[in-house]
């Protein structure tokens, strides 16, 4: 490490330290709740799809869902001649809990990139940022696709973090398996198009379930949405543009491409959905709890590796504030697709 890095990375500790009240950044220290919570905004600014769903600070580790999603209708009329007026809990919670478990975000930088980095004058801000956004893409990602919380999570095997938490699709799969749609005729799969088909496209596909899986005070909500992938959504759209249209349908191919519907629902791609996979639901109605207080760090400057090594760690949880509103549809294959005759393709059993 050049001495001007070496100052650069003093300059960086010391802030740290100074804003956590601590005299030494390489023995672990919890960082204040005020502090957490502009890293937790940080986190949560760099990545669009954060900014849409409740990422929220909680003071237990495991409770009650703090229910962040308006429940059912409460419009009512009483005769209070007969009865009093009752009062109805306008969050709805069900009785699921969440936990808070500790995911670790564990980084190092090597004294090379630190060197050139030293000359820029937002040094700080680079350390910081690089890894609040890594921070923001793996928390989505265990979002759609952890299955599980492993007592060490091997990224080898689980490249898309399936073993460091439970996230949103599992919890529909073991607290709400009744509104989770996995098959159709075949085992293992819902087929879309072509002879013997589930259904004749994805459209009936989600306007089957949205008014069969949703509870029907949702199913009108104008802000349901399809959170699928890059994937479902090329399968989709892909047939309308990869022809010769005639100048009218052409246009409104260019208009179904830029509404991006399913179901007459509006679609939203999001990062490192699992093929073949889809869920409806609210955005309001994701959440990802994270335990104020609950987050610790040590800064050390590693020399035997040449590298500055970033120790941190947060108790979060992966939370559906109520499994009535929404529904998850798994294995989906589309008629000529590439493994449309493999179940595994699509994901099954996950």
């Amino acid at each position: 490490m050049l001495e001007n890095t070496q100052r650069a990375v003093d300059r960086y500790t010391e802030n740290i330290a100074r804003l956590n009240g601590v005299s030494d950044v390489s023995k672990k220290f919890s960082v204040v709740p005020s502090v957490q919570q502009k890293v937790e905004k940080r986190i949560q600014e760099s990545a669009a799809l954060l900014k849409r769903i409740n990422v929220q600070g909680v003071t237990a580790q495991e409770g009650e869902k703090l229910g962040l999603l308006v429940g059912a209708p409460i419009a009512s009329t009483t005769d209070t001649k007969v009865k009093e007026r009752e009062t109805v809990d306008l969050t709805d919670l069900d009785p699921n809990r969440y936990f808070c478990s500790q995911t670790n975000f564990d980084t190092h930088l090597r004294y090379n990139k630190l060197d050139a980095w030293a000359t820029t004058p937002n040094f700080q801000t680079m350390v910081r940022d690089a890894n609040a956004q890594q921070q923001a893409l793996d928390r989505i990602r265990v979002g759609f696709n952890g299955i599980s919380r492993a007592n060490t999570s091997d990224r080898t095997k689980n490249p898309n973090l399936e073993d460091v938490n439970k996230g949103w699709l599992q919890k529909y799969r073991e607290q709400a398996p009744s509104r989770v749609v996995g098959e159709g005729k075949a085992k293992g799969k819902i087929m879309i198009g072509g002879a013997g088909a589930d259904y004749a496209n994805i459209d009936a596909l989600v306007y089957e379930a949205i008014n069969s899986l949703i509870e029907p005070w949702y199913a009108d909500n104008p802000d349901l949405v399809v959170l699928c992938g890059r994937d479902t959504m090329l399968d989709k759209y892909f047939p309308i543009v990869n022809r010769d249209n005639p100048p009218t349908e052409s246009i409104a191919a260019s208009l179904i491409i830029s509404q991006k519907r399913m179901g007459n629902v509006s679609a939203m791609q999001v990062p490192f959905m699992p093929r073949g996979k889809m869920l409806v639901t609210m955005l309001s109605n994701l959440s990802i709890y994270w335990e104020i207080s609950g987050r610790r760090r040590a800064i050390i400057d590693n020399p035997k590796r040449d590298q500055l090594e970033f120790f941190e760690s947060s108790n979060e949880a992966y939370v559906i504030e109520d499994f009535g509103a929404g529904c998850l549809l798994e294995n989906i294959v589309f008629a000529g697709a590439p493994g449309a005759d493999d179940p595994a393709a699509s994901g099954a059993g996950q």
